[in-house]
């Protein structure tokens, strides 16, 4: 008896050992007479069970038992043994398992054991925690389209316990991919209730806010540590997945005390039973992590999500082409599918408000997400870090089609000096990124930085002087150098977007000269139709047009 009682009191030390406890009722019970002189032991397990409800939500230690000598029936044993990372599936097996069991120790603690089980599982699923607990993470999504693949390739990592990072700009959706991996069956399974979120942009970007902050999600119990070493027993003790979400607030190199910050994640990626996972915009990341960048969402995928929202009538040709032009960006279709829900807009009105406001639709009554998103990118350290032109500059970016094509940038901007490097940085932050050699922007970013009067931009209009010198180069048809003007194939687009703007607001000779230099260019080059709604065309009364 005082054996029993001695194993009893030193499992009660462990708290957090799930599979202890079953083992501690196992081995207390096994082969007891039902008279009196057990008592103690009953009511030792009693206290156990108790103790576990009030501490724990049931993590689990590493030990694999399996109870076949207390249950009769081997499926529930094995459900215990399987259920070291998911504590509530172990929970309501053990309570099958007393109710059908045959032995006769139980007859008099059933039910208070019964009892006690059930406020362990409340306790589970409860949000309140405890120093030992942890936090629950947030719900997956409700609306969850076209991501299928992505979250099976990342779950993929999960046997390895490779780390991985999503990368994409503002509002692509990487919060939400990490979410689903989070509450996938599969993970769920794998790691149970030790599946932790931190949200890395809720609390200052520093290593004491840091710690503090993991401490906390994790359930170390620690209070404000100062480097890592008192996380690591909690942090070591069982397999574990972590997501650090919009963590380029910890990853920026140009945040102050950076390598601090950074050599406390970088230790997370040492640890061999955590699995992390990184979202950010920047593509700064530890070594050691599969980077996988998040594309916008398919054209179905988009429409799902948006006939999600807004159920006016069936679905229409005219709000396929508006996702479309919004570059089939998740944050932005849910921002605007809830703004004419708001406004009871059909379709039609729906797609004049975007013609006539684009950016400002997107920030309708308190949906500003999508502005706030964009300013936390522009708000960080590597982003001030480049100087007073880099927003200016984005708004060129942002003002062109096609956005900038990479080879002109020295001609295009000769005052701004170090200007690949800065160009780099904004695709390394995700506000651009580079296509087909050209960098660009997704829709919603371009509308929402473009210059909103684009004479009033100094660098725009200096941009402008340069492509109306380009464009007089060879534009006299007796002496045509064909190899010099080759370049309008690539940047017809532009062209006629910027001849389009400033020859609306100028109409001066020099912008009608770069008109008639345009069509000469195309005429030999690229003979296509120009816009149909631009001043361009209808100055020149006709789809192209040479000039002799």
């Amino acid at each position: 008896m005082s054996f029993q009682l001695t194993f009893l009191q030193d499992a009660m030390a462990n708290k957090r050992d799930y599979v202890g406890v079953c083992a501690v009722i196992d081995r207390a019970l096994e082969g007891r007479p039902s008279d009196r002189t057990s008592r103690p032991v009953l009511e030792a397990v009693e206290k156990l069970t108790t103790t576990v409800a009030a501490t724990s939500r049931g993590s689990v230690g590493n030990a694999k038992w399996k109870p076949s000598r207390l249950f009769n029936k081997k499926d529930n044993g094995d459900a215990i043994a399987g259920g070291e990372h998911d504590p509530i599936g172990a929970t309501q097996a053990l309570k099958m398992a007393l109710l059908m069991s045959n032995n006769t120790m139980l007859s008099d603690l059933r039910h208070d054991t019964l009892a006690a089980l059930e406020c362990i599982g409340q306790s589970q699923r409860s949000p309140q925690t405890s120093a030992h607990d942890g936090e629950l993470p947030p719900p997956a999504p409700r609306a969850f389209f076209g991501r299928g693949e992505l979250v099976d390739k990342v779950v993929g990592f999960a046997q390895n316990l490779q780390h991985f990072a999503l990368i994409g700009a503002a509002g692509i959706g990487k919060t939400s991919i990490a979410l689903k991996v989070l509450h996938d069956d599969r993970v769920s399974k794998r790691f149970g209730s030790n599946r932790r979120f931190i949200r890395c942009d809720q609390f200052p970007a520093s290593c004491p806010h840091f710690l503090a902050r993991l401490s906390e999600v994790i359930g170390a119990g620690i209070e404000n540590p100062k480097d890592m070493t008192p996380l690591r027993p909690r942090l070591s003790s069982e397999d574990m997945f972590i997501v650090l979400d919009n963590a380029e607030s910890l990853l920026d190199p140009q945040a102050t005390n950076h390598q601090e910050i950074y050599a406390a994640v970088h230790e997370l990626f040492q640890f061999e039973n955590i699995w992390l996972c990184i979202t950010s915009r920047i593509t700064t990341t530890p070594r050691y992590c599969e980077r996988l960048y998040v594309p916008p969402l398919s054209k179905e995928a988009a429409c799902n999500i948006f006939y999600g929202i807004y159920s006016d009538g069936e679905r229409s040709v005219t709000i396929d082409d508006l996702l479309r032009r919004l570059d089939f960006h998740a944050l932005s279709i849910t921002v605007l599918a809830t703004a004419a829900v708001e406004n009871t807009w059909n379709s039609e009105r729906l797609a004049n408000q975007w013609e006539e406001q684009r950016a400002q639709v997107l920030r309708t009554d308190h949906h500003e997400s999508f502005a706030a998103t964009i300013e936390l990118s522009l708000a960080s350290p590597t982003f001030c870090s480049l100087g007073p032109t880099a927003r200016d500059l984005l708004g060129v970016v942002a003002f062109f089609p096609q956005g900038i094509e990479e080879k002109n940038l020295d001609w295009l901007f000769p005052t701004i000096p170090d200007r690949r490097r800065i160009f780099d940085k904004f695709c390394v932050l995700s506000l651009t990124y580079r296509c087909n050699g050209f960098i660009t922007m997704l829709a919603p970013i371009r509308d929402y930085l473009c210059p909103r009067e684009p004479k009033s931009s100094p660098l725009l209009c200096a941009t402008k002087d340069s492509y109306f010198t380009r464009l007089s180069a060879g534009s006299n048809t007796n002496e045509p150098r064909l190899k010099e003007t080759r370049w309008i194939v690539s940047e017809d687009v532009n062209v006629e977007h910027l001849l389009d703007v400033f020859a609306s607001t100028d109409g001066d000779e020099v912008s009608w000269n770069a008109c008639i230099d345009f069509i000469n260019h195309l005429h030999r080059q690229k003979p296509r139709h120009t816009g149909g709604k631009g001043s361009l065309t209808q100055w020149l009364h006709c789809d192209y047009i040479v000039i002799f």
